[in-house]
């Protein structure tokens, strides 16, 4: 009966043991490598001497340990005058560095243009995010010193409207007057109108969302 008891909690002990190496793993994996997050900030400093000017700066640095990003390390950046936050990081396939300037400058730009009519149409506590491709001002080529507006090119980005409430029945009328406003007032011509229902957790209330091209 002892020798029996001793096994079982050899057992246990190895399972816990297991379970709190696990745990610590884990901890550690959530917390970010400092020489990695130094690494970052001095690539992203010569990136920006190169590409920028002195009206951006480095505030933090980002890491990725869930992996929804392509990447792991990332420098948070800043234009000091206008505000805009934007990444800089490695490309997952050429390794160099990259930034989301153009996609998160534009972005804002036109969640500022559409904010108004969206608060108006679908209350103060709807809220409007556009998703424009990170690295289309390198694919476009755009100067980062001189972006212009997103109105100066052919655009196709994805905009996603969050409303909390459940659907109803004039919803379908209302984003097709909104399609037509955004077109009508030259904001956007080309795109993806996404909508979901969402509770004041921030859960989608519905299972499907409503969607079209723009």
């Amino acid at each position: 009966m002892r020798k029996a008891l001793k096994v079982i909690l050899v057992i246990l002990g190895v399972i816990f043991l297991g379970i709190a190496v696990l745990v610590i793993s884990f901890n550690l994996s959530m917390k970010p490598d400092s020489d990695r997050e130094e690494k970052i900030r001095q690539e992203a400093d010569r990136y920006l001497q190169a590409n920028f000017n002195d009206d951006f700066e480095i505030y933090a640095t980002l890491y990725d340990n869930m992996g929804n990003f392509e990447f792991e390390y990332a420098a948070k950046v800043r234009e000091i005058r206008s505000n805009t936050e934007f990444l800089v990081y490695p490309d997952a396939e050429t390794e160099q560095m990259v930034d989301t300037y153009v996609s998160d400058r534009w972005s804002n730009e036109l969640e500022e243009e559409m904010r108004p009519y969206i608060r108006r149409a679908f209350g103060e506590s709807a809220v409007v995010y556009v998703f424009i491709d990170d690295e289309i001002g390198a694919t476009l080529n755009v100067d980062p010193l001189n972006v212009g507006s997103s109105k100066d090119y052919n655009l196709e980005p994805i905009v996603r409207l969050d409303i909390p409430r459940e659907r109803i029945v004039d919803d379908e009328e209302h984003f097709t007057e909104f399609i037509s406003y955004l077109k009508d007032e030259g904001i956007l011509q080309n795109g993806q109108l996404i909508v979901s229902y969402v509770a004041e957790t921030g859960e989608i209330l519905e299972d499907e969302e409503w969607s079209r091209e723009i």
